[in-house]
Protein backbone atom coordinates (compact mmCIF):
# COMPACT_ATOMS: atom_id res chain seq x y z
CA UNK A 1 0.00 0.00 0.00
CA UNK A 2 1.17 3.51 -0.86
CA UNK A 3 -0.02 7.04 -0.13
CA UNK A 4 -1.87 9.06 -2.76
CA UNK A 5 -0.84 12.70 -2.41
CA UNK A 6 -1.85 15.80 -4.33
CA UNK A 7 1.38 16.88 -5.99
CA UNK A 8 -0.07 19.67 -8.13
CA UNK A 9 -3.26 21.67 -8.71
CA UNK A 10 -4.57 23.93 -11.44
CA UNK A 11 -7.80 25.66 -12.47
CA UNK A 12 -9.28 27.72 -15.27
CA UNK A 13 -12.48 29.65 -15.94
CA UNK A 14 -13.61 31.37 -19.13
CA UNK A 15 -12.96 35.09 -19.54
CA UNK A 16 -16.61 35.96 -20.14
CA UNK A 17 -18.58 37.06 -17.08
CA UNK A 18 -22.36 36.74 -16.79
CA UNK A 19 -23.41 39.12 -14.04
CA UNK A 20 -26.71 39.47 -12.23
CA UNK A 21 -27.21 42.73 -14.12
CA UNK A 22 -26.86 40.79 -17.37
CA UNK A 23 -29.48 38.29 -16.23
CA UNK A 24 -31.87 41.12 -15.37
CA UNK A 25 -32.01 41.82 -19.10
CA UNK A 26 -32.75 38.17 -19.93
CA UNK A 27 -35.35 37.05 -17.37
CA UNK A 28 -37.56 38.58 -14.69
CA UNK A 29 -35.09 38.78 -11.81
CA UNK A 30 -32.84 41.26 -9.99
CA UNK A 31 -29.50 41.35 -8.24
CA UNK A 32 -30.92 41.52 -4.72
CA UNK A 33 -33.19 38.53 -5.30
CA UNK A 34 -30.33 36.42 -6.71
CA UNK A 35 -27.77 37.36 -4.05
CA UNK A 36 -30.22 36.83 -1.19
CA UNK A 37 -31.24 33.37 -2.38
CA UNK A 38 -27.97 32.05 -3.80
CA UNK A 39 -25.03 34.25 -2.81
CA UNK A 40 -24.04 34.54 -6.48
CA UNK A 41 -23.07 37.87 -8.06
CA UNK A 42 -21.59 36.58 -11.29
CA UNK A 43 -20.56 33.42 -13.04
CA UNK A 44 -18.13 32.61 -15.88
CA UNK A 45 -19.55 31.24 -19.12
CA UNK A 46 -17.94 29.96 -22.29
CA UNK A 47 -18.11 31.55 -25.69
CA UNK A 48 -19.90 29.55 -28.36
CA UNK A 49 -16.58 28.28 -29.71
CA UNK A 50 -15.35 27.03 -26.29
CA UNK A 51 -16.02 23.55 -24.96
CA UNK A 52 -15.43 21.54 -21.80
CA UNK A 53 -12.17 20.05 -23.08
CA UNK A 54 -10.79 23.54 -23.70
CA UNK A 55 -11.24 24.47 -20.05
CA UNK A 56 -10.03 21.07 -18.85
CA UNK A 57 -6.88 21.32 -20.96
CA UNK A 58 -5.72 24.58 -19.37
CA UNK A 59 -6.47 23.42 -15.82
CA UNK A 60 -4.72 20.08 -16.44
CA UNK A 61 -1.65 21.73 -17.96
CA UNK A 62 -1.32 24.03 -14.95
CA UNK A 63 -1.69 21.13 -12.50
CA UNK A 64 1.01 19.09 -14.25
CA UNK A 65 3.35 22.08 -14.22
CA UNK A 66 2.57 22.72 -10.54
CA UNK A 67 3.52 19.12 -9.76
CA UNK A 68 6.88 19.63 -11.45
CA UNK A 69 6.07 16.98 -14.03
CA UNK A 70 5.60 16.73 -17.77
CA UNK A 71 2.69 15.23 -19.70
CA UNK A 72 4.81 12.13 -20.36
CA UNK A 73 4.86 11.42 -16.60
CA UNK A 74 1.09 10.94 -16.45
CA UNK A 75 -0.05 7.30 -16.22
CA UNK A 76 -3.83 7.71 -16.30
CA UNK A 77 -6.40 10.47 -16.93
CA UNK A 78 -9.80 10.59 -15.20
CA UNK A 79 -12.24 13.43 -15.88
CA UNK A 80 -15.42 14.17 -13.96
CA UNK A 81 -17.95 15.87 -16.23
CA UNK A 82 -21.61 15.89 -17.26
CA UNK A 83 -21.04 18.12 -20.27
CA UNK A 84 -18.49 16.38 -22.52
CA UNK A 85 -17.72 17.84 -25.93
CA UNK A 86 -19.26 14.79 -27.59
CA UNK A 87 -21.19 11.69 -26.54
CA UNK A 88 -17.90 10.01 -27.42
CA UNK A 89 -14.94 10.11 -27.31
CA UNK A 90 -14.39 11.21 -23.72
CA UNK A 91 -12.94 14.52 -22.62
CA UNK A 92 -10.16 12.50 -20.96
CA UNK A 93 -9.23 10.91 -24.29
CA UNK A 94 -9.02 14.34 -25.90
CA UNK A 95 -6.75 15.52 -23.08
CA UNK A 96 -4.40 12.60 -23.69
CA UNK A 97 -3.76 13.89 -27.19
CA UNK A 98 -3.78 17.63 -26.49
CA UNK A 99 -1.45 17.39 -23.52
CA UNK A 100 0.97 15.11 -25.34
CA UNK A 101 0.68 12.21 -22.91
CA UNK A 102 1.81 8.68 -23.65
CA UNK A 103 -0.83 6.17 -24.81
CA UNK A 104 -2.22 5.91 -21.30
CA UNK A 105 -5.73 4.96 -20.23
CA UNK A 106 -8.31 7.73 -20.09
CA UNK A 107 -12.00 7.90 -19.25
CA UNK A 108 -14.74 10.22 -18.03
CA UNK A 109 -16.85 9.80 -14.89
CA UNK A 110 -20.44 11.06 -14.84
CA UNK A 111 -21.48 11.58 -11.23
CA UNK A 112 -23.01 15.04 -11.70
CA UNK A 113 -21.67 17.50 -9.13
CA UNK A 114 -19.89 14.70 -7.27
CA UNK A 115 -17.89 14.00 -10.41
CA UNK A 116 -14.58 15.27 -9.10
CA UNK A 117 -14.81 13.52 -5.72
CA UNK A 118 -15.75 10.30 -7.55
CA UNK A 119 -12.92 10.65 -10.07
CA UNK A 120 -10.51 11.37 -7.23
CA UNK A 121 -11.61 8.23 -5.39
CA UNK A 122 -11.06 6.16 -8.55
CA UNK A 123 -7.58 7.65 -8.95
CA UNK A 124 -6.87 7.11 -5.26
CA UNK A 125 -7.37 3.36 -5.65
CA UNK A 126 -5.04 3.12 -8.65
CA UNK A 127 -2.31 5.05 -6.85
CA UNK A 128 -2.59 3.46 -3.41
CA UNK A 129 -2.45 -0.05 -4.86
CA UNK A 130 0.68 0.83 -6.84
CA UNK A 131 -0.88 0.47 -10.30
CA UNK A 132 0.04 4.04 -11.33
CA UNK A 133 2.47 6.67 -10.08
CA UNK A 134 0.89 9.90 -11.38
CA UNK A 135 -2.81 10.20 -12.21
CA UNK A 136 -4.33 13.35 -13.68
CA UNK A 137 -7.79 14.04 -12.20
CA UNK A 138 -9.93 16.80 -13.69
CA UNK A 139 -13.36 18.22 -12.88
CA UNK A 140 -14.72 20.28 -15.77
CA UNK A 141 -18.15 21.40 -16.89
CA UNK A 142 -19.83 23.93 -19.17
CA UNK A 143 -23.30 24.00 -17.67
CA UNK A 144 -24.12 27.15 -19.62
CA UNK A 145 -24.43 24.88 -22.68
CA UNK A 146 -27.41 23.04 -21.15
CA UNK A 147 -28.98 25.88 -19.15
CA UNK A 148 -32.38 27.23 -20.13
CA UNK A 149 -31.97 31.02 -19.94
CA UNK A 150 -35.73 31.51 -19.90
CA UNK A 151 -35.99 29.64 -16.58
CA UNK A 152 -35.17 32.15 -13.87
CA UNK A 153 -35.05 29.50 -11.14
CA UNK A 154 -32.08 27.71 -12.70
CA UNK A 155 -30.28 30.11 -15.05
CA UNK A 156 -29.08 32.23 -12.12
CA UNK A 157 -27.12 29.31 -10.66
CA UNK A 158 -24.88 27.79 -13.26
CA UNK A 159 -21.51 28.65 -14.76
CA UNK A 160 -18.50 27.03 -16.40
CA UNK A 161 -15.03 26.10 -15.19
CA UNK A 162 -12.37 23.45 -14.65
CA UNK A 163 -10.03 22.32 -11.91
CA UNK A 164 -7.38 19.61 -11.81
CA UNK A 165 -5.19 17.62 -9.43
CA UNK A 166 -2.19 15.43 -10.09
CA UNK A 167 -2.42 12.53 -7.65
CA UNK A 168 0.98 10.94 -7.06
CA UNK A 169 2.30 7.85 -5.32
CA UNK A 170 4.76 8.12 -2.44
CA UNK A 171 7.79 5.85 -2.25
CA UNK A 172 6.62 4.39 1.05
CA UNK A 173 3.45 4.39 3.11
CA UNK A 174 3.11 7.00 5.85
CA UNK A 175 -0.05 6.88 7.95
CA UNK A 176 -2.53 9.73 7.40
CA UNK A 177 -0.71 11.34 4.49
CA UNK A 178 -2.41 12.36 1.25
CA UNK A 179 -5.93 11.02 0.80
CA UNK A 180 -7.00 9.53 4.13
CA UNK A 181 -10.55 8.39 3.45
CA UNK A 182 -13.18 8.75 0.75
CA UNK A 183 -16.81 7.71 0.43
CA UNK A 184 -19.48 8.02 -2.29
CA UNK A 185 -23.20 7.15 -2.28
CA UNK A 186 -26.31 7.22 -4.48
CA UNK A 187 -30.09 7.05 -4.18
CA UNK A 188 -31.75 6.95 -7.58
CA UNK A 189 -35.28 7.52 -6.32
CA UNK A 190 -34.60 11.27 -6.33
CA UNK A 191 -33.91 11.44 -10.08
CA UNK A 192 -36.60 14.00 -10.85
CA UNK A 193 -35.34 16.39 -8.17
CA UNK A 194 -32.49 17.46 -10.45
CA UNK A 195 -31.94 16.18 -13.96
CA UNK A 196 -31.63 17.02 -17.66
CA UNK A 197 -34.50 15.46 -19.67
CA UNK A 198 -32.80 16.01 -23.05
CA UNK A 199 -29.90 14.45 -24.87
CA UNK A 200 -30.02 10.84 -23.67
CA UNK A 201 -31.47 7.74 -25.27
CA UNK A 202 -34.85 8.23 -23.57
CA UNK A 203 -35.35 11.67 -25.09
CA UNK A 204 -32.61 12.39 -27.62
CA UNK A 205 -33.31 16.07 -28.10
CA UNK A 206 -30.00 17.83 -27.69
CA UNK A 207 -30.58 21.47 -26.89
CA UNK A 208 -32.84 23.73 -24.86
CA UNK A 209 -34.58 25.02 -27.99
CA UNK A 210 -36.12 21.55 -28.36
CA UNK A 211 -37.10 21.18 -24.72
CA UNK A 212 -36.14 22.13 -21.15
CA UNK A 213 -32.54 22.24 -20.02
CA UNK A 214 -31.67 21.57 -16.38
CA UNK A 215 -34.81 20.81 -14.37
CA UNK A 216 -34.67 21.25 -10.60
CA UNK A 217 -36.97 21.09 -7.61
CA UNK A 218 -35.13 23.70 -5.59
CA UNK A 219 -36.74 23.13 -2.21
CA UNK A 220 -36.32 19.37 -2.37
CA UNK A 221 -32.71 19.60 -3.49
CA UNK A 222 -31.87 22.15 -0.79
CA UNK A 223 -33.04 19.79 1.93
CA UNK A 224 -31.36 16.73 0.40
CA UNK A 225 -28.11 18.64 -0.15
CA UNK A 226 -27.80 19.73 3.46
CA UNK A 227 -28.72 16.29 4.80
CA UNK A 228 -26.45 14.32 2.48
CA UNK A 229 -23.34 16.50 2.78
CA UNK A 230 -23.62 16.76 6.57
CA UNK A 231 -24.13 13.00 6.83
CA UNK A 232 -21.18 12.06 4.63
CA UNK A 233 -18.80 14.46 6.42
CA UNK A 234 -19.78 12.90 9.75
CA UNK A 235 -19.34 9.42 8.27
CA UNK A 236 -15.89 10.29 6.97
CA UNK A 237 -14.78 11.73 10.30
CA UNK A 238 -15.94 8.62 12.14
CA UNK A 239 -14.30 6.26 9.66
CA UNK A 240 -10.97 8.11 9.68
CA UNK A 241 -10.83 8.66 13.45
CA UNK A 242 -10.63 12.45 13.20
CA UNK A 243 -12.64 15.05 15.09
CA UNK A 244 -14.16 18.00 13.27
CA UNK A 245 -12.00 20.34 15.37
CA UNK A 246 -8.92 18.87 13.67
CA UNK A 247 -10.14 19.76 10.17
CA UNK A 248 -8.55 22.94 8.87
CA UNK A 249 -10.94 23.49 5.96
CA UNK A 250 -14.15 22.14 4.52
CA UNK A 251 -14.69 22.63 0.78
CA UNK A 252 -18.33 21.90 -0.07
CA UNK A 253 -19.82 21.75 -3.52
CA UNK A 254 -20.62 25.34 -4.50
CA UNK A 255 -24.33 25.07 -5.29
CA UNK A 256 -25.85 27.78 -3.13
CA UNK A 257 -24.43 29.94 -0.35
CA UNK A 258 -27.42 29.16 1.86
CA UNK A 259 -26.71 25.42 1.45
CA UNK A 260 -23.07 26.01 2.37
CA UNK A 261 -24.09 27.92 5.50
CA UNK A 262 -26.71 25.31 6.43
CA UNK A 263 -24.13 22.50 6.20
CA UNK A 264 -21.74 24.42 8.46
CA UNK A 265 -24.58 24.99 10.92
CA UNK A 266 -25.67 21.34 10.80
CA UNK A 267 -22.10 20.23 11.53
CA UNK A 268 -21.57 22.98 14.12
CA UNK A 269 -18.42 23.91 12.21
CA UNK A 270 -17.06 27.49 11.96
CA UNK A 271 -18.28 29.15 8.76
CA UNK A 272 -15.00 31.03 8.42
CA UNK A 273 -13.30 27.67 7.85
CA UNK A 274 -15.73 26.67 5.10
CA UNK A 275 -14.40 27.74 1.71
CA UNK A 276 -16.83 29.52 -0.59
CA UNK A 277 -16.11 30.78 -4.11
CA UNK A 278 -19.70 30.80 -5.31
CA UNK A 279 -20.05 34.61 -5.34
CA UNK A 280 -17.91 35.00 -8.44
CA UNK A 281 -18.12 31.57 -10.11
CA UNK A 282 -21.56 30.12 -9.42
CA UNK A 283 -22.18 26.39 -9.65
CA UNK A 284 -19.93 24.78 -12.25
CA UNK A 285 -20.71 21.20 -11.23
CA UNK A 286 -17.66 18.90 -11.19
CA UNK A 287 -15.34 21.90 -11.26
CA UNK A 288 -16.47 23.61 -8.05
CA UNK A 289 -14.30 21.71 -5.56
CA UNK A 290 -11.00 21.60 -7.50
CA UNK A 291 -11.49 25.23 -8.56
CA UNK A 292 -12.09 26.33 -4.96
CA UNK A 293 -9.16 24.22 -3.77
CA UNK A 294 -6.72 25.61 -6.32
CA UNK A 295 -7.79 29.20 -5.75
CA UNK A 296 -7.36 28.71 -2.00
CA UNK A 297 -3.89 27.22 -2.45
CA UNK A 298 -2.78 29.99 -4.79
CA UNK A 299 -4.08 32.67 -2.39
CA UNK A 300 -2.20 31.11 0.53
CA UNK A 301 -5.31 30.09 2.44
CA UNK A 302 -4.75 26.32 2.15
CA UNK A 303 -1.20 25.30 3.04
CA UNK A 304 0.80 22.09 2.92
CA UNK A 305 -0.07 19.92 5.89
CA UNK A 306 -3.62 21.22 6.20
CA UNK A 307 -6.42 18.71 6.69
CA UNK A 308 -9.09 19.39 4.08
CA UNK A 309 -12.54 17.84 3.84
CA UNK A 310 -14.27 17.83 0.44
CA UNK A 311 -17.99 17.15 0.29
CA UNK A 312 -20.46 17.24 -2.58
CA UNK A 313 -23.93 16.28 -3.72
CA UNK A 314 -25.57 16.20 -7.12
CA UNK A 315 -28.45 15.03 -9.26
CA UNK A 316 -29.20 11.36 -8.93
CA UNK A 317 -29.18 11.81 -5.97
CA UNK A 318 -25.47 11.23 -5.44
CA UNK A 319 -23.22 12.45 -2.66
CA UNK A 320 -19.80 11.87 -1.18
CA UNK A 321 -16.84 13.19 0.77
CA UNK A 322 -13.08 12.89 0.89
CA UNK A 323 -10.61 13.73 3.64
CA UNK A 324 -7.02 14.52 2.77
CA UNK A 325 -3.86 16.03 4.18
CA UNK A 326 -2.55 18.46 1.62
Amino acid sequence: MYNAIVSGTGSYVPEKRLTNADLEKMVETNDEWIVTRTGISERRVTEESESTSDLAYVAAKLAIEDAGLTAEDIDLIVVGTVTPDYQFPSVACQLQERLGCREVGSFDVNATCVGFVTALQVAEMYVKLGKHKHVLVVGADTLSKITDYTDRSTCILFGDGAGAFVLSRTDQFIENEGIIYSSIHSKGEHLEGLYVPNGGSRNPKNNTAEGPGIVMDGRKIFKLAVQSMSKTVTETLEASGYQKEQIDWIIPHQANQRIIEAVANQLNYPLEKVISTIKYYGNNSSATIPLAFDLSVKSGKIKRGDLVMQTAFGGGLVWGSLLMKY
